[in-house]
């Protein structure tokens, strides 16, 4: 099934709101009938491609050998993560005509992640809020997860590199310290690119902030062309001040919500620092509960060009509406 195994399977009910984990699990129907999709956690069979193809079931939206796969995030409307949904309760649409699902999984597959924290001089009374968020965030990762950090203000830097020892990256962050102005923009194109030398299919980033930009070199519109053309969720904590002096602070919230939608990842405002910690081991159990769905596109053509992708979930009987957090869309490949 797609839940972590220290969650309780229960089905949807409003008295459950105070879950520990903030999940949601859907019980499969109870009936002596066959089922009609794969059960979870049963080796896939052949006719998915997903074996042949050896393409891990985590990979983020790509096209390989004419496969797409899409990694979904649903929640309910308390805000809840929402497991144990079977394939045939999505549907995916690619330039609004529907796709017939071929792969379905929730496995706890290894992510490569990349932290982008934020150590501008407004960070200064946060900073060690933040750096227990972060720390909070690899611990309750996936052991098989590999970061690397990238602290950032006038200009990023490279903290450390891809590894999987939380001491190591403990030890370099008790050595950072804020000041200076917000390279955000160029702090994010930097962390997409050093996901080249990523060892895992699926690839993300956390990002740290408290605020818009004011010093990048790259524009907001050079960032948006590159996450696009990557396969990189982004996921942002951002710990916003409603009464921010300057305009850039203000655009920061509206940036970062963008970024993170454009990604298929999504955005946790922050109102309390005291909160940060349990707002990073929310992300780090979304990336550990994540459907990923494949499909085989109808239109093969390969042009380059921009493909629309939605995925839609028809809530089984008793939930109520659910919401989506799935990638945009990808690009054709040219050949």
């Amino acid at each position: 099934m797609c839940a972590l195994a220290a969650a309780v399977a229960v089905a949807y009910a409003p008295a459950q709101s105070d879950d520990q984990l903030n999940n949601v699990h859907v019980q499969p129907p109870s009936s002596n009938t066959a089922p009609t999709s794969e059960p979870k956690g049963a080796e896939a069979p052949p006719e998915t491609g997903r074996a042949a193809l050896n393409v891990h079931p985590g990979s983020f939206i790509r096209m390989n050998v004419d496969l797409v796969l899409v990694p979904v995030t649903v929640t309910d409307p308390m805000n809840r993560l929402v497991t144990g949904l079977e394939q045939n309760d999505f549907q995916v649409y690619e330039n609004n005509g529907e796709q017939k699902i071929t792969s379905f999984a929730c496995d706890d597959a290894p992510v490569s992640i990349g932290i982008i924290f934020d150590l501008s001089g407004s960070m200064t009374s946060k900073l060690i809020r933040a750096r227990d968020s972060i720390l909070t965030f690899i611990k309750t990762a996936n052991p098989q997860d590999e970061f690397f950090v990238i602290g950032f203000n006038d200009r990023p830097e490279l903290i450390e590199d891809f590894t999987s020892s939380v001491s190591d990256i403990q030890a370099r962050l008790a050595t950072v310290h804020a000041g200076h102005r917000t390279a955000l923009l160029d702090a994010i194109y930097y962390g997409v690119n050093e996901m080249q030398y990523a060892k895992h299919e699926r690839k993300a980033l956390l990002v740290v902030s408290d605020g818009g930009d004011n010093r990048s070199r790259y524009t907001e519109g050079e960032l948006r062309s590159k996450v696009r053309e990557s396969d990189v969720e982004i996921f942002s904590i951002g710990i916003f001040d409603p009464y921010a002096p300057t305009p850039e602070e203000r655009m920061g919230p509206e940036l970062l919500q963008e970024l993170s939608d454009d990604s298929g990842g999504r955005l946790f405002r922050v109102d309390d620092v005291d909160e940060m910690s349990d707002v990073a081991e929310k992300i780090s159990m979304e990336l550990r509960n994540q459907y990923v769905i494949g499909y085989k596109p109808t239109d093969l053509t390969r042009d380059g060009k921009w493909r629309k992708v939605r995925v839609k979930v028809n809530p089984p009987p008793g939930l109520p509406p659910l919401t989506v957090y799935a990638r945009t869309g990808y690009y054709a490949p040219l050949q």
